[in-house]
């Protein structure tokens, strides 16, 4: 029979080596790249989003990858446009008979790609905003509430995310929402994984090294283009401590042990929306990152060449 899956995905949580194990099973299969961060999407926004473009040359060969540096800081791209442009993607890389290999741990965006949430574009409602723009934190999280179960931290990270989101559920509310027809996706899961206490520790490896490696130059780089320090923290994370730190809010002590507990933290919300996706009948292979590479490809090649029994 056949091989049963058209899709690759390799996820898990951060700091885990999911981009060069992605890459390297690429470069076995003639496959390409389609990322699943939500922030990747954006330009100028590097070392924040660990995007580690270098992970996409190996040797001579250069891996061809989609969905990163597609908009401008500053933008709000959303979980609609990403279904819009995997699907793009996707197509391509099939009539080109290439393996698309989905890599990420943006938990919404992979769902969007491989169970077709609804593909409908909600347009801004500004007078809903201004309304929304007069409540509490508090009072907003509870109308989001009203809609949904919490289960997308994401949401609630900034009051931008988190009137975004409402505005979202009240036009699901308010209009006639019916799906659009969407391509069969047939996903082998792939998680890749740390020991908890090695995974905290390459967590602060990684950001102390992307810090000297200038990411909070890049940061100010984004201010002095124009955006505000009101834009860059919607990006949350490395965005929103080091603007802090950047605008006399934060010392330099304060912005390091924040924005190290709060990607901790980050990991822990992942590891919890897989752990969700398990239980709703996705089956995730996980798999150590502390394998050598060529274990690690060999263990995904072996599962995605199974046939059906």
């Amino acid at each position: 029979m056949a091989n049963p899956y058209n899709l690759i995905v390799i996820t898990g949580p951060t700091a885990t080596g999911k981009t060069s194990v992605a890459a390297n099973l690429a470069l076995q299969l003639g496959g390409e790249i389609i990322s699943a961060d939500s922030r990747q999407v954006y330009r100028g926004m590097t070392l924040g989003t660990g995007k580690d473009l270098a992970e996409y040359t190996i040797g001579d060969k250069k891996i061809p990858y989609h969905l990163i540096d597609i908009a401008d800081a500053g933008y709000q791209y959303n979980v609609y446009e990403y279904q819009r442009d995997f699907l793009k993607a996707f197509d391509q890389i099939q009539k080109r008979k290439n393996t698309p290999i989905l890599c990420g741990g943006s938990g919404l965006y992979l769902q969007a790609a491989i169970e077709g949430y609804r593909l409908i574009s909600v347009p801004p409602d500004p007078a809903l905003r201004a309304t929304l723009e007069q409540q509490s934190d508090q009072t907003l999280i509870d109308h989001l509430a009203s809609f949904k179960t919490l289960h997308n931290h994401t949401d609630t990270d900034t009051r931008k995310r988190l009137i975004r989101a409402i505005e979202i559920e009240e036009y699901y509310t308010a209009h006639q929402v019916t799906d659009k027809e969407y391509p069969p996706i047939h996903p082998l899961l792939i998680g890749i994984n740390l020991d908890l206490q090695l995974r905290r520790d390459r967590i602060t490896q990684r950001l102390q090294q992307r810090l000297d490696q200038g990411m909070i130059g890049e940061v100010k780089t984004l201010l002095d283009q124009g955006l505000t320090p009101e834009q860059i923290e919607y990006y949350g994370l490395e965005y929103k401590f080091i603007v802090r730190h950047l605008t006399g809010q934060l010392d330099y002590q304060q912005m390091f042990q924040g924005l190290n507990t709060a990607i901790h933290q980050f990991a822990k919300r992942q590891m919890t929306w897989f752990r969700r996706m398990e239980k709703n009948g996705h089956h995730i292979h996980w798999i150590d990152a502390t394998l050598p590479m060529d274990h690690k490809i060999q263990q995904i090649l072996t599962l995605f060449r199974m046939e059906n029994n």
